[in-house]
């Protein structure tokens, strides 16, 4: 789901790190993966913003956060999700038909500073050839299972594929199963993380599913009238290795209300406590991605946001560290 022209005029009332000095990122060398293709960013540090906006629960701090320069024609606009990979590696999708990958920069405490190593590649459809329509390329989620397989899920046509493993991924992707939901056109499978076994999927309008490559069972019912944009919905969702599930939710009420929180996920679908929520006069943004990785005996929360390719949304990138649940 989108937030174009309904968020216009919010970045003058974000908190921006306007005085920060850009930072360029390098792009991948020569002898990157084929089909990949090196593209240049320049990042930013951005904190939470003015007091009053982020609020965080006990045994949560916040990590650093940075804010993607990118310049008009670049392919990293509308980031929809993002998935750890190996000791600083991430994947990220776009909502235009790409799969971006680079690595997460940390400094000398361990905070996030940057990223590097950004590159891209389109994705494509069933026979190979890539994505060029909208209808086909609206990339919402990824995940990647157990077994190393990238799982991507697509709006307005709705369906889950499989690209193969992430370190050969395949030109020919192949169609696993999805809840059996009627969803709507612009709502569809913005969560989607691996478990054991398969994944979980969760509708940004309601509805929690348990999946595997044959077949969808329920969690959560989807609610009989769906789930409006002024509510909290799901728009990212994954899982620690120690076997927490953690989601991110976003709304939006007219004209300049955008927030975010973080909560936990049991395992029948219940949320908890927020653990962390996002919302003016701090930094906010339209977050849909989501990625958890272990910390010490916590776990590290990356979230992503997705700016549109609108001038007044950004693409940040911010941490958390959680202690765990008692």
């Amino acid at each position: 789901m989108k937030l174009l022209a309904r968020l216009a005029g919010l970045v003058a009332l974000l908190p921006l790190a306007a005085c920060a000095t850009a930072t360029a990122v390098p792009p991948l060398p020569d002898t990157a993966q084929p089909g990949w293709t090196a593209v240049a960013a320049s990042t930013r540090p951005v904190g939470l913003g003015l007091p009053g906006g982020a609020r965080l629960a006990d045994g949560v701090r916040f990590a650093g956060g940075v804010e993607l320069v990118l310049d008009e024609a670049s392919p990293l606009h509308s980031l929809s999700d993002l998935k750890l990979v190996g000791e600083h590696g991430f994947v990220s999708v776009t909502d235009a038909g790409d799969l971006v990958r680079g690595r997460l920069v940390l400094d000398g405490r361990g905070e996030l500073a940057g990223v590097e190593g950004l590159a891209f590649r389109r994705l494509t459809l069933l026979d190979g050839s890539p994505i060029v329509d909208k209808t086909d390329g609206d990339a919402e989620g990824l995940a990647i299972t157990g077994g190393g397989d990238l799982l991507i899920s697509f709006e307005r046509d709705h369906r889950i594929w499989t690209y193969g493993p992430i370190d050969s991924l395949r030109w020919e992707p192949e169609a696993v199963a999805r809840p059996d939901f009627a969803f709507t056109l612009n709502d569809g499978m913005e969560g989607i993380a691996a478990a054991p076994g398969g994944w979980r999927v969760a509708g940004e309008s309601g509805g929690v599913w348990r999946c595997t490559p044959r077949a969808c069972s329920q969690v959560v019912a989807p609610p009989q009238d769906p789930l409006p944009d002024s509510e909290y919905r799901i728009t990212g969702m994954d899982r620690d290795p120690a076997g927490d599930w953690f989601v991110v939710q976003r709304l939006y009420r007219p004209p300049v209300d955008a927030r975010a929180q973080v909560r936990r996920m049991a395992e029948d679908g219940a949320l908890g406590p927020v653990l962390i929520e996002l919302k003016l006069p701090g930094t906010t943004d339209n977050f849909e991605g989501i990625a958890a990785a272990p910390r010490g005996d916590g776990v590290r929360l990356y979230m992503l946001s997705d700016d549109n390719g609108a001038d007044v949304q950004r693409t940040l990138l911010l941490a958390f560290d959680v202690r765990p649940a008692r």
